[in-house]
């Protein structure tokens, strides 16, 4: 997984997998196991992550330095529990900014068009 940067210094496209595990750090820490069902939930089980295509998302986020480890945000967790939690950075929320930001953008060039033009069911 590699990060592009375009001429204004911006990371993107993301793929959809790194851009919801940004998304589900937006509100606050969580460890990776609560990011894999955040993902499933938010997004109708459309994203599916396996623990080794989490984890190594992870590790080239933590090196690209968008996410950072930190200390368990839950008061008496139990002993021995060996969970790993994770946060964005000022650039992590940067970079999932930027991208919805662009998603928005190539969504609005076919609102309008006949592919919106049916009603959904």
């Amino acid at each position: 997984m590699r990060f592009r940067q375009s001429a204004g210094g911006r990371s993107v496209p993301l793929s959809p997998q790194v851009f919801q595990i940004l998304v589900s750090l937006v509100d606050g820490p969580r460890h990776g196991y609560a990011v894999i069902q955040d993902i499933r939930e938010r997004t109708a089980d459309e994203v599916l992550l396996t623990a080794s295509t989490l984890y190594d998302a992870l590790a080239r986020l933590l090196d690209q330095a968008w996410i950072e480890e930190v200390d368990s945000p839950v008061k008496d967790e139990p002993a021995g529990a060996r969970r790993r939690y994770y946060r964005l950075t000022a650039a992590g929320r940067e970079a999932v900014r930027q991208e919805a930001e662009r998603l928005e953008r190539q969504l609005a060039t076919v609102r309008g068009t006949r592919l919106f033009s049916r009603k959904r069911s």
